[in-house]
């Protein structure tokens, strides 16, 4: 509702501005075409979020250099740090990233941003970009009409390119003009005082745009059209700074647990470093100027000693909370806990009333072990494979299936273990034991409450399972090596047909059908894991595959294996009336 009338009162005050001051026309259209500009560029590279660049972002946020370093360059070639934050928190929620390397990129994307500064200030405000702006936007549209996604994509980011210079090139010229009728210099505030007031304004002119580089842009233009002393503008930079992270702070109201933890890491950083900057904003000009001279920066070229300040400032924030970091991550996980504990599926069909006779009790731990199985358990395998529920139901075939199902899907399976599973196979274990204790139970009515107790903790080992599988699942799937890339589909093909097979065995009348498929695959998985695999052998002795993936490939086939078993043993366990098929233990 704030947000509402915030936006309503920002929407009149532009139009009457508009009405009543004609010149700042110009001004207001090129900051709306940079704006567009970003816009588009961004959702150019999101074509490519999930390949090399997702690819990209998990290698290497094993290390915290890596992930600063990784953080500043892709914000840097991208120009845009909120889909680098958007990338870091569906990565963390999935378990890829931990939340210090999370916070490392979020680092690195503050220094990215500095790329546009120098952008502006070395290259928008020296020539005529609206000449380089016209023939990036042709070839944009033209690329952007194309049916294929990645030139979309391409085209995309051709136009938001485009537009970013051609919003410079408005900008600059509405300046330009808007000097000819007012100067705005007049209102400038020497000292502290003035350092203070401009900061407030930069806050604010970035809480309006919604974007740092965008506010940026516009202070780097009214600088070059000398509207505003260069003292002041240094003090506009450190605004937008911390402005940004109340458009983050506002973004991430409706975001998960990752989104509002980083949202706080970047307030907290762009806090510190704008105070540390604020407090040593003179000394820091003095050290620009020295810079300035020695890199060659002439001295009445404000906008590149306003560049440089900015990537000073942010570095300078960056080295001050690396030390902190570990400090910072266990504060965020302090301030802002998981109080999803709180949703936990409660038991479904549990009570102390069913304990009162043995076949209720057997029972209701037999439909909480089904609702366990058909629900959590199918849950997590499938989408820890990147497949969709509703596929495996469909006729869609396999090898179909798999080839369509390229997207990962965000999941997190230590926290659906924890808020779907634990609990209840906590309470099964304790329900069952109540009754083997309690209950005046026969031979056969004891063995199947031991056959629910070996389910329920074979489908726990089924999650540990899928666990360490969807480490690998999640890179080689999106491998360029198509030999590696291959055999992971394989995998995921077998444990599909496994479970389609366990679905036609639990839903359809004609049961021996399915069950004897169901022991042919149970045999072949027990068969696969002694002798190998001929295929993998191959691609391994003709080095098709690096040393890593052929030790992952062969571990990951005898885990797929092992879990396919204890999935066709589950499901006999649930829905056969035959004598058991498990193993001697």
């Amino acid at each position: 509702m704030i947000k509402r009338w915030i936006f309503l009162i920002v929407l009149i005050v532009l139009g009457l501005v508009l009405f009543f001051n004609p010149n700042f026309k110009t001004i207001a259209a090129g900051v709306s075409i940079l704006l567009f500009g970003m816009i588009t560029l961004e959702e150019g590279f999101k074509v490519f979020t999930k390949g090399p660049l997702k690819a990209i972002l998990r290698k290497a946020t094993d290390k915290l250099y890596k992930s600063i370093s990784l953080g500043a360059i892709v914000t840097a070639f991208i120009q845009s740090s909120s889909l680098v934050s958007v990338i870091t928190i569906s990565f963390i929620s999935a378990g890829l990233i931990s939340l210090a390397g999370g916070i490392g990129l979020i680092f690195g994307a503050n220094i990215g941003t500095t790329a546009t500064a120098w952008l502006v200030a070395g290259f928008g405000l020296k020539i005529k970009i609206s000449v380089l702006a016209m023939p990036i936007l042709i070839f944009g549209i033209i690329f952007s009409f194309q049916k294929s996604r990645s030139f979309k994509g391409i085209g995309n980011i051709l136009t938001g390119l485009g537009f970013f210079f051609l919003g410079i090139y408005f900008m600059k010229e509405g300046f330009d003009v808007f000097s000819q009728y007012f100067d705005l210099t007049v209102y400038a505030v020497p000292g502290f005082l003035g350092v203070v007031i401009y900061t407030g304004i930069g806050i604010f002119i970035t809480t309006i745009l919604q974007s740092s580089s965008a506010s940026l842009a516009l202070v780097l233009t009214a600088l070059s059209a000398g509207q505003i002393e260069y003292e002041n503008a240094l003090a506009l930079a450190i605004g937008t700074n911390i402005g940004t992270t109340i458009t983050a702070l506002i973004g991430s109201v409706g975001s998960n647990i990752a989104g509002r933890r980083l949202a706080l890491a970047h307030l907290i950083f762009n806090f510190i470093t704008g105070l540390v900057a604020l407090s040593f904003i003179f000394p820091l000009a003095d050290l620009v100027d020295r810079l300035s001279e020695l890199i060659g920066i002439s001295e009445k070229d404000y906008t590149l000693k306003l560049a440089l300040f900015h990537t000073i400032f942010n570095i300078l924030g960056v080295l001050i909370m690396i030390p902190l970091i570990n400090k910072l991550e266990k504060l965020l996980l302090y301030l802002i806990k998981d109080h999803r504990v709180k949703d936990i599926d409660e038991p479904k069909f549990l009570n102390r009333a069913s304990l009162e006779f043995p076949q209720t009790a057997i029972s209701s731990l037999e439909n909480e072990t089904k609702y366990l199985f058909e629900n959590a358990i199918f849950e997590i395998v499938t989408h820890s494979l990147n497949i969709h529920r509703s596929d495996i139901l469909s006729d869609m075939k396999s090898k179909l299936l798999v080839k369509k199902s390229q997207s990962e899907i965000d999941i997190d399976i230590r926290d659906l273990y924890v808020h779907k599973v634990k609990t209840i196979y906590g309470k099964i274990l304790e329900y069952a034991a109540i009754a083997q204790s309690e209950l005046d139970l026969s031979k056969e009515q004891h063995k199947r409450i031991s056959e629910l107790k070996i389910a329920n903790r074979k489908m726990v080992e089924i999650i540990r399972d899928v666990k360490e599988l969807r480490r690998n699942i999640s890179v080689y799937t999106y491998s360029d090596n198509k030999y590696i890339k291959k055999e992971y589909n394989k995998f995921r093909r077998m444990v599909v047909k496994v479970l389609r097979a366990i679905y036609s065995f639990r839903i359809e009348d004609n049961k021996e059908v399915h069950y004897q498929k169901l022991m042919e695959m149970r045999n072949k998985a027990k068969e696969n894991t002694k002798i190998g695999n001929k295929d993998i052998n191959n691609i391994i002795r003709k080095k098709l595959i690096t040393t890593n993936m052929a030790s992952s490939l062969v571990n990951d086939h005898d885990n797929v294996n092992d879990m396919i078993k204890k999935i066709i043993e589950v499901g006999e366990l649930l829905y056969s009336e035959k004598d058991s098929i498990l193993e001697p233990v």
